[in-house]
């Protein structure tokens, strides 16, 4: 009687002992990467901005949709709200009207449509204005 040969099948090993390695490798990694950057010094304190209250800018031109100008909250128009910036300045620096380079900065609400902020801000530079500054809100 002839035997017949069996043969033997092997098992594959479990794919889990490479994720298991990759896994503490990554850990290992983060733990150095970690102490990389040096730590603060143990005096210092750092400025903390929990009671911080969102407001406009003091001296900002508010600019409503149908294109209300609004400042230090009373309404008011291009013509008299440079005016005051120029006296202002005038008093403050004191030079000649001529030399005083005025910047104003608008708040503009967020249904403004852009080309009204762009006629608002060449009117601004027609009446003698040098630099218009538009303030946003940043996204994080």
């Amino acid at each position: 009687m002839k035997r017949l040969s069996t043969t033997r099948v092997r098992k594959k090993g479990e794919p889990t002992i490479a994720l298991i390695n990759i896994v503490f490798l990554m850990l290992i990694f983060f733990l150095i990467a970690g102490t990389v950057a040096a730590p603060l010094d143990n005096e210092m304190k750092l400025v903390n901005l929990s009671d911080l209250q969102g407001v406009e800018p003091p001296d900002a031109l508010l600019v409503f949709p149908d294109r209300r100008l609004v400042f230090r909250g009373e309404e008011t128009n291009i013509e008299s709200h440079i005016a005051f910036h120029r006296d202002a300045l005038i008093d403050t620096l004191d030079k000649k009207s001529e030399d005083v380079k005025l910047t104003v900065r608008l708040v503009p609400d967020r249904q403004l449509p852009a080309k009204d902020l762009i006629a608002l801000a060449n009117e601004l530079k027609k009446n003698g204005v040098a630099r218009v500054v538009v303030v946003m809100e940043r996204q994080l």
